[in-house]
């Protein structure tokens, strides 16, 4: 029987979007370090929060309260003119957030400033209008589109002069830190990559006991291993 012919799809936006950020990250030397939680105490209180925060807030907010009292986590090596580090004043959050576009799912990202400074009811009403607003009105989303619909070559230096020259632009338009998860879909990621300085992520969370599995995967360039093990202690 002759094989039969399938058919070439054009890239659309958010896969060339992703396409993007991954040739960035894999230049990155990233290592993961994981700490069981017991977060039991959380689970009663969440649910009689007014917002009913996301389990992506809680640890958002938990993270940037650690990222506010030490600065290292706050870090980003660039590497022109010549390497050096930069420190940003705040931590900004980079949550991945699926979205559909044009008929199919897609990855963006929501930039969240200083939740340190937020409160959970901010941080969740902030999420849903990444959800539910129209792609078009978010900033972040339009730029991405547009910049997706560029040749490969000018989005790449594009993407090479915002991760490498200013340090302010680099945290401005990309986060100091990433937040990914698939806990609530029951999976656990084992090393999400990512051209920021650590990115962290969470597994299912045990109904029963509160116990998850949170990781924090970091640039070993900027950060070494002890020091993010003792820092997702402060987080828990």
């Amino acid at each position: 029987m002759q094989e039969p012919k399938g058919r070439s799809l054009p890239l659309a936006g958010p896969r060339r979007f992703i396409g993007d950020l991954v040739h960035f990250a894999r230049r990155i030397p990233s290592a993961p370090v994981s700490r069981s939680f017991d977060i039991a105490a959380l689970l009663e209180p969440r649910v009689r929060h007014r917002a009913r925060p996301s389990w992506s807030c809680v640890f958002m907010k938990a993270y940037a309260m650690v990222g506010a009292e030490h600065a290292p986590l706050r870090g980003s090596l660039l590497e022109f003119p010549w390497p050096r580090l930069y420190e940003h004043p705040w931590m900004n959050c980079a949550l991945a957030i699926e979205r559909s576009y044009q008929g199919e799912e897609g990855v963006f990202v929501g930039i969240f400033r200083a939740p340190e400074q937020q409160t959970l009811n901010q941080l969740q009403q902030s999420v849903a209008w990444y959800k539910n607003e129209t792609l078009e009105k978010v900033g972040f989303y339009r730029m991405a589109l547009r910049f997706s619909q560029a040749p490969t070559p000018i989005r790449r230096l594009l993407w090479w002069g915002a991760l490498n020259i200013s340090g302010h632009k680099r945290c401005k338009r990309f986060g100091t830190f990433g937040l990914s998860s698939y806990g609530a879909l029951g999976a656990e990621q084992i090393h999400p990559i990512s051209p920021l300085t650590t990115t962290l992520t969470y597994g299912p969370i045990d109904p029963a006991t509160g116990r998850v599995v949170v990781k924090l995967i970091y640039d070993h360039r900027v950060l070494d291993g002890a020091y993010v093990a003792r820092r997702l202690r402060d987080i828990e």
